[in-house]
């Protein structure tokens, strides 16, 4: 299928792709960005309603959903939820439930990743920072707003982590992976009817994804793409696989249900697809 392309600012996008001459994106498309949490969040949809009114009112409710996630999760709003638990002025039995199952999560990562993802040692300081999840938490529950549209398929990038939804005639969304090394280059194009893409690593924004062992920033595995079906876990693994370093090419292969890339500091790229 076909799309308008809005670059991010990750390693992943929306591409276009024809079929020889022929244009193979035959549904009504529409697209719309808006810069949230520091970066373009992008939607497309694809379905005979993509230019009713109700399906843009259902993106703007998404739009002011992923805002409320910003006020309430941000560690660069002094008044957020999460800069207050930080700095004990409010405890997380008091916050709001969001962020406690937030909090939850963070957990459920810990143990899903044996450790390599830890909200409590991301940073330098040893506080909780739920960044890591919270991005693709919030795009996961706001994109609900779409689900209610029947008949629509959608695409939600942020931060070059995208969810994807199949439209009526089931063609998949094509996702072009950057090459990290050349970000004007496209390592790959993964077609997604239904699922996830997330991208991690030091391209956007250098090194800083932090060892949760050692304390020390790691740089042995430059990007980590991972494919699923959750947007939350796919995000989540591919920050666990930087931060593993290289180890990270045997442990994807215990992924069930995903495949990938990993692209390392020596220029190897390792591919992966895993069945359920």
């Amino acid at each position: 299928m076909s799309a308008a392309t809005v670059g991010t600012a990750g390693q992943a996008k929306v591409v276009s792709q024809r079929t020889g001459d022929e244009q193979v994106d035959a549904l009504p498309h529409r697209a719309w960005v808006e810069q949230i949490m520091s970066m373009p969040i992008s939607v497309h949809v694809r379905g005979e309603r993509a230019h009713d009114d109700v399906v843009a009112a259902a993106v703007a409710d998404l739009f002011d959903d992923l805002r409320a996630v910003e006020a309430r999760f941000s560690p660069f709003l002094p008044d957020s939820e999460v800069c207050r638990v930080q700095r004990g002025e409010l405890d997380l039995a008091d916050a709001h439930p969001q962020v406690r199952e937030v909090e939850r999560l963070c957990h459920t990562a810990l143990e899903r990743t044996d450790g390599w993802f830890d909200a409590w040692h991301s940073r330098a300081d040893g506080l909780w920072d739920p960044t890591g999840l919270t991005k693709t938490w919030g795009v996961a529950l706001a994109a609900t707003r779409l689900d209610r549209v029947p008949g629509l398929g959608y695409a939600i990038g942020a931060g070059g982590d995208i969810l994807l939804r199949p439209a009526p005639d089931g063609r998949p969304w094509q996702i072009g992976i950057e090459d990290p090394r050349d970000r004007s280059t496209v390592l790959a194009t993964v077609p997604v009817v239904d699922g996830a893409v997330a991208t991690s690593g030091t391209a956007a924004r250098g090194t800083h994804i932090r060892d949760p062992f050692s304390g020390e920033q790691v740089n042995e595995v430059v990007s980590a793409t991972v494919v699923g079906p959750s947007l939350i876990w796919a995000d989540v693994f591919a920050t666990a696989a930087v931060a593993r370093g290289a180890s990270a090419v045997d442990w994807v292969s215990t992924l069930h249900g995903t495949s990938g890339l990993l692209v390392l500091a020596d220029g190897t790229v390792h591919r992966w697809a895993n069945p359920v």
